[in-house]
């Protein structure tokens, strides 16, 4: 049984307007210990489908479909269990290190709040002695409990955002865009730790990012989302080397590899922007940016067909099995 499981989830915001579909029909799942990256331009749904995992979304939200974490159904947890599946069972790196920390209070003590709100045996002391084990886990040294935010740079505040999601030992790790407004150097850094870190407290991790490049290095498998949908999803390498969706090509397309002959030029871009959730496209969401699109594409809305350990949604690719 996986870890973790979306099955055929439908997120919807009520607006003044009307409902606004922002996810419409994903089902992903994750096992323990592996690592599954979702990627794509912002408002295609990243955020807003792995917000239910601990039902972060706002009031407007309505979510339909199934969120099984660890076999329960998310969205039918009363506020006591789910309180104590987040941070316990679940953890989120929020984007935005250089906001997400109080500016008044010490690093140890926003590490240790979660450890002594969630395991009422736990005594201070050694909450505080385990903030230093967080600490030296994620890179830094324990003297950087006494100090405050403003006190850190960048990437050492990530770093604390990761140890604290790893403060009461959870299974699964929600990472959304870790590595946003870093330099490259300390991006790496960063991930060089997540990826250590799974590997060796055996964690799943979901990781958002636009990027599908640092996916391809980091994760096991990559789910490819647009307008909502995952277009695409499989082995990392084999997403990002030898995309089946035209989407997938074009994000891959725009992050060169040095020594790769496919990229001796710039980069391709990728004309248009993505469509509004309230304003979609007839039949393929993708149509109106589709390099290779025919006509068929612009009334029929393509099922996901399997294709081997992949799957995509795309008239283009032919499978087996139609798994939508």
């Amino acid at each position: 049984m996986p870890l973790l499981e979306f099955d055929d989830v439908h997120v919807t915001y009520r607006s003044r307007e009307g409902d606004v579909p922002a996810v419409r029909g994903v089902s992903l799942a994750v096992e323990a210990g592996e690592s599954v990256g979702i990627a794509g331009e912002s408002g295609c749904g990243k955020t807003t489908v792995t917000s239910s995992v601990l039902r972060l979304l706002p009031p407007t939200a309505k979510v339909t479909g199934q969120v099984l974490l660890d076999g329960e159904d998310v969205m039918k947890m009363s506020f006591g269990r789910l309180r104590a599946v987040r941070w316990g069972k679940a953890a989120v790196i929020f984007q935005g290190a250089m906001h997400a920390l109080n500016p008044v209070q010490r690093i140890g003590q926003q590490l240790a709040e979660p450890i002594l709100l969630h395991e009422k045996q736990v005594s201070e002391r050694t909450a505080n002695n385990r903030v230093g084990e967080l600490l030296e886990q994620v890179g830094l040294p324990a003297s950087r409990a006494r100090t405050y935010p403003h006190q850190l740079s960048g990437g050492q505040k990530q770093r604390i955002m990761i140890a604290m999601a790893l403060a009461c030992r959870p299974k699964l790790l929600v990472a959304d865009e870790p590595t946003t407004a870093l330099d490259v150097m300390v991006q790496a850094q960063v991930l060089d730790v997540l990826s250590e870190l799974v590997r060796e407290l055996g964690l799943a991790m979901v990781f958002i990012s636009h990027d599908l490049s640092v996916l391809s290095t980091t994760c096991d498998r990559i789910a490819v989302m647009y307008a909502g949908r995952i277009v695409e999803q499989g082995p990392a390498a084999d997403v990002f080397d030898t995309p089946l969706h035209p989407y997938s090509a074009a994000l891959a397309s725009a992050f060169p590899r040095i020594g790769d002959p496919r990229f001796r030029y710039a980069p391709a871009g990728l004309a248009g922007d993505p469509p509004f959730p309230s304003d979609l496209p007839t039949g393929c969401s993708f149509h109106p940016r589709c390099p290779v699109v025919m006509d068929e594409c612009r009334v029929v809305d393509p099922p996901t067909v399997r294709v081997g350990a992949r799957s995509a949604a795309c008239l283009r690719v032919t499978g087996a099995e139609d798994v939508a």
